[in-house]
């Protein structure tokens, strides 16, 4: 009776996970897809909002050089103002960290996005900003971390039914598979991360030139970090932003793609 009941608790906990993750879907104004998404943009607003001040704590707060920050500023709300991002519901701001020693750029829910010192003093052209800048604009108009947290909750409530199916107390060897249905779970995050990254730098390819960059630009930005992942410990970019190493030959694919007879002679490189 006991592994009757445990089973049965454990269905009713995946059903709970199951049900709310599949009902709630949004089209994607944006890029068109639908997407399993449980929060309003602005619910992803204020969570970023909300974050922010911690977050940028985290690399040494805000840099004090402003005409810098300025800088960084204006080149993402020309892609903003320059793309069908400005359609969008999202409330964008562009921070330039004062951490000089991390590679890094990041977005946060609802139009929040940061760039490290650290990353900015590698960069040698203001394409190579704006790419780094359209990418992460990419994953906020995605709605990648809306969707990584309906996945995360969907996951969590699997994995936790799983483990109570799974998990037998008079025979303690079992709690190995359970261990295992969590790990099954980070690794799925970890997939859809991936591709994640993948519709980023798609729609960065998009971005970059309606705002008059070059987005071959980013493909360059690419040769820098794996430079620098040669030289020592991977940059933090390498691990927020995971690698599915074949990322150059698809950017050079999607500009192929939207560019069969080359790319405007007027953009900034």
């Amino acid at each position: 009776m006991r592994g009757s009941l445990r089973y049965i608790i454990a269905l009713v906990m995946a059903a709970f996970a199951f049900i709310p993750y599949y009902c709630n879907t949004q089209k994607n104004e944006v890029t068109g897809e639908v997407q399993h998404v449980d929060m309003s943009a602005d619910q992803e607003i204020a969570l970023g909002l909300q974050a922010a001040p911690e977050m940028a704590q985290q690399y040494g707060g805000i840099h004090p050089d402003r005409q810098a920050g300025a800088a960084i500023e204006r080149i993402g709300q020309q892609i903003v103002r320059s793309t069908k991002v400005s359609q969008s519901p999202y409330k964008f701001q562009f921070h330039l960290l004062a951490d000089e020693n991390t590679i890094n750029a990041f977005a946060l829910p609802g139009g929040q996005v940061f760039i490290t010192a650290g990353l900015l003093k590698n960069l040698k052209t203001e394409g190579q900003v704006a790419g780094v800048l359209a990418h992460e604009i990419g994953h906020v108009v995605g709605r990648h971390s809306a969707e990584q947290i309906a996945k995360s909750r969907l996951t969590q409530g699997l994995t936790g039914a799983a483990a109570i199916g799974l998990y037998d107390p008079d025979r303690p060897a079992t709690m190995a598979s359970a261990a295992a249905a969590a790990m099954v779970g980070k690794l799925l995050t970890l997939r859809y991360g991936r591709e994640d990254e993948l519709e980023a730098d798609r729609l960065a390819v998009d971005f970059t030139p309606a705002a008059g960059y070059d987005p071959r630009s980013m493909i360059q930005v690419m040769e820098i970090l794996e430079q620098a992942n040669h030289g020592g410990g991977p940059p933090e970019f390498l691990s927020t932003h995971p690698n599915p190493g074949n990322r150059i030959e698809e950017l050079q694919h999607d500009i192929a793609e939207d560019f069969p007879q080359g790319l405007p002679g007027n953009l900034k490189p």
